[in-house]
């Protein structure tokens, strides 16, 4: 982000937005032939296995990050309605159902992710906001983000990517509702039960366009900064099983007759550490290979949504027998997605 642009798009917000769009759109449109000519320029057989794993590689890599800068871009000006105050400000003192609900759709929009999941966790508890409402945002926030469900409205269409925001919003909203429901406030650390309450009360920020542009600029280079590198290995995972990984091998190991893939997908996604732009190459070879829909959503909802990372950043705010009901509630209901979706589709 240059001072250049950023006085630019101070001085002409809307015209650059325009001229933003035009170039994002037109770049888009020039992939797949490029992917093409790169692949046929190369000293391979068409047909062959790496040929079809470049093709993979050079066509999805830049098709991913360009949509990752698109939806970040465009949600980092939406984020500028939504800081940590006023989502806090809206859930403190509503009542749990209608609150999990709520917390869950927050949870969709705000760019919240593990990394800032125990600040998060504080300040709910000081706003005065429910345990398990609280456990409703902290689940839908990395499970159910923009970057996740643009990527797979880019890459699947709409129907699975309103399948898995279905999906994920039931999780989210049933877990939290359960663990509400089992009041376990004493299994907070002692030094979280006992912080201070604080105001939810939120005074609104004026921001023009042109600084809602800066905040979207500011999302790229933040977020697409650092997860390229999850982008360009889950990439190079994906164009290996798209090219090298017989289709009947993976259908036997991942389709719908195998009872035993849906819980052995979820045990593999829990302790490996990446995101949403760093699953979704991997889960499209899957499912182009034959793998079961919902074993693939149920491997990719245990990535983003278990991750062990997350649980190593949360034991600091909870004692251990709240992170494993909370691991186990949403474990459970991750398991019960990939079989009822592997049942009926």
């Amino acid at each position: 982000m240059t001072a250049l642009t950023i006085k630019w798009s101070r001085r002409n917000p809307w015209g650059f937005l325009g001229v933003s769009a035009v170039l994002w759109w037109s770049l888009y449109q020039l992939l797949a032939p490029a992917a093409e000519a790169l692949v046929a320029a190369l000293p391979v057989t068409s047909e062959s296995a790496l040929s079809h794993a470049l093709q993979f590689f050079f066509y999805d890599t830049p098709k991913v990050l360009l949509l990752l800068t698109g939806v970040v871009f465009a949600m980092g000006m939406v984020n500028s309605y939504f800081t940590p105050e006023r989502t806090r400000a809206l859930l403190a003192g509503r009542h749990e159902g209608v609150a999990n609900v709520l917390a869950a759709s927050l949870g969709v929009v705000t760019p919240f992710c593990s990394c800032s999941a125990v600040p998060l966790f504080i300040g709910f508890v000081q706003a005065g906001v429910p345990l398990g409402v609280t456990f409703s945002f902290l689940i839908a926030a990395p499970m159910v983000n923009e970057v996740a469900l643009t990527l797979l409205l880019g890459l699947f269409g709409w129907k699975i990517a309103v399948l898995y925001l279905g999906l994920g919003l039931t999780v989210a909203i049933a877990a939290g509702w359960l663990i509400g429901r089992l009041r376990m406030e004493s299994h907070l650390e002692d030094w979280v039960r006992d912080l201070p309450k604080a105001s939810a009360e939120f005074a609104a920020e004026a921001l023009t366009l042109g600084d809602r542009i800066e905040l979207g600029l500011q999302g790229v280079r933040e977020i697409v900064g650092k997860v390229w590198p999850y982008i360009i290995v889950g990439i190079a995972v994906g164009a290996g099983i798209h090219g090298y990984v017989p289709q009947e091998a993976m259908a036997s190991l991942m389709g719908r007759d195998a009872w035993w893939a849906v819980p052995l997908a979820v045990v593999i996604g829990v302790p490996l550490y990446t995101n949403a732009a760093g699953v979704i190459p991997i889960v499209q070879a899957l499912l182009a290979k034959g793998a079961a829909l919902g074993t693939v959503l149920a491997f990719m909802m245990s990535v983003i949504a278990l991750s062990l990372p997350e649980m190593i950043i949360l034991r600091k705010v909870l004692k251990l027998r709240l992170i494993a009901t909370f691991a186990g509630i949403v474990a459970v209901g991750i398991l019960l997605v990939g079989y009822v979706f592997n049942a009926v589709l």
